[in-house]
């Protein structure tokens, strides 16, 4: 199967395009000296990566809001840890990392080779869960802003993928239809089902090597997609 007839791409941008765990574990690195704290990096993040996706889906399926859910992951991951850390001081690296977390631009490998290859042929578009403020100068600062012609934000719409409102919302911005559109992203449920239940076809991009059934398309290096493309 190819989308060649598409004319227009929507990319996730977290873990798809720009590599957030690479740059998120920069990001601490920083906060954390900054901050005078001497925390072993890979220990905290061992335990703070899962309980951050978990605190993600619980923000997807709107059961916490967006304050929550950056003081919680981080409070949870430093009680794991037996650390003491005053509530005051994780509501400070709350905010540091939001500051700071845009200032690393590291893209997963082939991210700049296959935009060029798939900008003169297709519109390209964003559509993300990830917080406002952030994302704009993630796509900025790793030199990638003008590719896309819109970028649809959670925030902008009040729902997350992978509710149908977001990818309507997308879809109207790019003047585009289900039908002549094409979603890449990492998430299975947010991204992948999102737009298959929207009625548009989706393509994995599963960096992370998780079981995916016969009808999800599925790639492991981003250059893949020229495959279908």
């Amino acid at each position: 199967m190819t989308f060649h007839h598409k004319k227009h791409i929507f990319f996730d941008l977290d873990h798809t395009l720009w590599d957030f765990d690479k740059n998120s574990a920069l990001t601490f690195k920083k906060i954390f000296e900054l901050n005078n704290l001497e925390i072993d990096l890979t220990e905290f993040l061992e335990v703070y990566v899962p309980i951050n996706l978990q605190y993600w889906k619980l923000y997807r399926e709107e059961k916490i809001d967006k304050k929550k859910l950056k003081f919680a992951r981080l409070n949870d991951a430093f009680k794991a840890l037996e650390i003491q850390i005053p509530t005051r001081i994780i509501h400070k690296l709350s905010d540091d990392y939001i500051t700071h977390l845009c200032t690393f631009n590291h893209l997963f490998p082939n991210t700049i080779e296959l935009l060029d290859y798939l900008h003169p042929k297709y519109k390209l578009h964003i559509i993300t869960n990830g917080f406002k403020e952030v994302q704009h100068g993630k796509l900025n600062q790793s030199n990638i802003d003008h590719y896309f012609l819109t970028v649809t934000n959670s925030e902008m719409v009040g729902v997350k993928k992978p509710n149908p409102k977001i990818f309507n919302h997308a879809l109207q911005m790019a003047k585009a239809t289900p039908e002549n559109s094409l979603m890449i992203g990492d998430n299975l449920e947010a991204d992948i089902m999102g737009a298959i239940n929207f009625g548009m076809p989706a393509i994995c991009f599963n960096y992370h090597n998780e079981f995916l059934a016969d009808d999800i398309i599925g790639v492991d290096d981003l250059l893949e997609l020229k495959k279908y493309i």
